[in-house]
């Protein structure tokens, strides 16, 4: 039979008194509702000074002596939720960082994932939650990168610590309020177009794959450009669909010979990898007419002309969000005052290959 609000409350406060302390697994097993149910009802009971919140656990407020700290739950029983839209791409190397800074400290990592559909964000939170998670992780499938039309509700309802990884919201969202660690992709597009400016390219176009990142690394190149006092290219960046290759190859052959372009970035690696041959079969080589750095360096050092990259901070991302969130849940278990929220921002590296050469020197015309 289904229990009352009042009567799942009267039977934790039982069962939390006969023992002493519960984790918040064995009271779920115990009272038969979902975990996301049992941690709502601890949150207003400890509200309510009637029991004490520990890391993942529950204990009776006699259960210490006054002024004595709280110990909290062995971190080798945390379990941590991730939910990403992807294990491909930059996401790899995040996975990877956030599992060890958690395995470090004796816990579990649980993978959720949304396959870019936002909706599933909430469903993979829920299902996390009911397994035991004790914070998530969470890069939503927010297509610009940041929430639209109300979609950060369900984490700013989230009965656990939760922090964004390599998403953020603006300034005046609910959500904005939350605990984030990202790349700064504006600097990296920035130091970037330095390296070119350095080389002598006054011309640089930017060539980006339309998604979360796009907005954060037109930024950084417009505000590069501006600051460097370089050529403005018409319709520059051009933010195209992933897949659309062919259009692309041809706005930059253009731009090559007809708007004196002479250098490139191109976000993700792949799509660099794949412009690149259609160039050349076009008469533009690389890095001859044109000068290009990815954005990613997942692969770029694998192409037939090893690519010059930006390389995000990936596995960073992934362990200093691990850390804050479990910083959140020692927190929680100590009953000590929280430390400010935190946004983070990790700054990404150029890695100087092949695929960017000094300006060519301009054609003087023959009389």
């Amino acid at each position: 039979m289904r229990l009352h609000v009042d009567q799942r409350h009267a039977r934790v406060l039982e069962l939390v008194r006969e023992r002493g302390s519960l984790r918040v697994t064995e009271l779920v097993a115990e009272i038969g509702v979902s975990a996301v149910t049992l941690r709502r009802d601890v949150e207003i009971l400890a509200a309510q000074g009637r029991v004490r919140r520990l890391h993942g656990a529950v204990a009776w407020p006699g259960e210490r002596t006054a002024g004595a700290p709280v110990k909290p739950a062995p971190a080798e029983r945390a379990v941590i939720g991730m939910i990403v839209p992807t294990t491909n791409f930059i996401f790899a190397d995040i996975v990877r960082g956030a599992r060890e800074a958690v395995e470090s400290r004796g816990g579990r990592l649980v993978l959720g994932m949304s396959g870019y559909v936002d909706t599933e964000d909430p469903v993979r939170a829920e299902h996390l939650l009911a397994v035991g998670a004790e914070g998530l992780l969470v890069a939503p499938s927010w297509f610009g990168g940041v929430p639209a039309d109300g979609q950060e509700r369900w984490l700013l309802k989230c009965p656990v610590p939760a922090v964004l990884v390599e998403r953020s919201a603006p300034a005046g969202n609910p959500a904005a309020g939350l605990d984030r660690v990202r790349t700064d992709r504006a600097h990296g597009a920035a130091v970037a177009v330095g390296h070119l400016a350095e080389l002598g390219h006054r011309s640089i176009i930017a060539v980006l794959q339309e998604g979360p990142h796009a907005a954060q690394i037109t930024a950084g190149y417009l505000a590069a450009s501006q600051s460097l006092g370089l050529a403005p290219v018409t319709g520059s960046p051009v933010v195209r669909a992933h897949g659309e290759y062919e259009g692309t190859v041809g706005r930059l052959v253009r731009a090559v010979r007809e708007e004196g372009v002479t250098a490139a970035l191109v976000h993700s690696d792949e799509d660099a990898i794949v412009l690149v041959p259609g160039l050349r079969a076009r008469g533009v080589s690389v890095p001859g007419d044109l000068a290009l750095i990815a954005y990613d360096d997942e692969v770029a050092g694998l192409a037939e002309v090893p690519l010059t990259a930006v390389a995000p901070p990936k596995r960073a991302v992934g362990e200093l969000a691990a850390k804050l969130l479990l910083q959140r849940l020692d927190e929680r278990g100590s009953e000590r005052t929280p430390a400010p929220r935190q946004h983070l921002e990790l700054l990404p590296e150029l890695r100087v290959r092949a695929s960017c050469g000094p300006a060519p020197t301009p054609r003087r015309a023959v009389r």
